[in-house]
C-alpha cells in the first residue's frame, strides 16, 4: 500500500488514542481491543473520506466488462476513461454488479487500458498507512470514542470502587463521538463541492 511523508503507523495511532483516553499505562485497554476499534473508526473514516484513486485496466478484446477486484480496497467507481488519451476525454456510461464492470460503449473494446478512477479505503498496519496528518487525528477521534463507549456500557451495571466511572467514560465518548461525526459530516467527499464537466463520447 502506498504510504505518506511521516509514516503513521498502527502502534502511532494506538499510542494517541491511549493519550487521549489517558491510559498510557494499558491499565484499561488492552492493545487488540483498541485495535478494533481503531479498525471501527478507519472503516467509518474510509466511507466517507475515502483515498480518490485512478488505475489503468486492460480491456478485454470484444468483452465490454471490466474485472475491477484488481483494485485493492475499492469502495466506488467513479468514471472510467475509455479509450485513454482522447480530447475531450472520452467517459462512458457504465453498469457494476460485485466485481465486474460492464462498459456501455457502441463497440466492444479492442484490449486496450481504460482509466478507472475510484475510491478506496484507508489502510494501517505496522509499517505504515495511507493516512495524512489530518485524517490521522480525526481516526484519533473516532477510535477514543468508540472505546470510551464498549468500557462505559461494559461497566454500567458493574459495582465498582468508582461508581462514576461509567458515567465518566460515557460523557467522554459522547463528546468524542459528536466530534468525530461533525468531522465527518464537515471534511466528507459528500458535502464537498466539486465542479464537473460532462464530456461526450467523439
Amino acid at each position: 500500500m502506498p504510504k505518506v511523508r511521516g509514516m503513521i503507523t498502527l502502534t502511532d495511532i494506538r499510542g494517541r488514542v491511549r493519550s487521549d483516553l489517558s491510559d498510557t499505562s494499558t491499565a484499561v485497554w488492552p492493545d487488540d481491543q483498541l485495535d478494533r476499534h481503531i479498525a471501527h473508526a478507519l472503516s467509518d473514516l474510509s466511507l466517507a473520506m475515502p483515498r480518490e484513486l485512478s488505475a489503468d485496466i486492460a480491456t478485454t478484446e470484444g468483452s465490454r466488462e471490466l474485472n475491477v477486484a484488481v483494485l485493492d480496497g475499492l469502495v466506488d467507481v467513479e468514471m472510467v476513461e475509455f479509450p485513454i488519451g482522447r480530447f475531450p476525454p472520452c467517459y462512458p456510461g457504465f453498469a457494476s454488479w460485485a466485481q465486474a464492470l460492464t462498459l456501455h460503449t457502441p463497440q466492444p473494446p479492442d484490449g486496450t487500458d481504460a482509466r478507472v478512477f475510484y475510491t478506496a479505503s484507508h489502510q494501517i498496519d505496522e509499517d505504515g498507512s495511507t493516512l495524512s496528518e489530518h485524517l490521522a487525528e480525526i481516526l484519533v477521534t473516532g477510535a477514543a470514542a468508540y472505546a470510551a463507549l464498549e468500557l462505559s456500557a461494559g461497566t454500567a451495571n458493574e459495582v465498582t470502587l468508582q461508581p462514576a466511572a461509567s458515567e465518566r467514560y460515557a460523557a467522554l465518548s459522547r463528546a468524542r463521538l459528536t466530534a468525530f461525526r461533525q468531522l465527518l459530516h464537515t471534511y466528507g467527499r459528500k458535502n464537498r463541492v466539486r465542479p464537473r464537466r460532462m464530456y461526450v463520447p467523439a
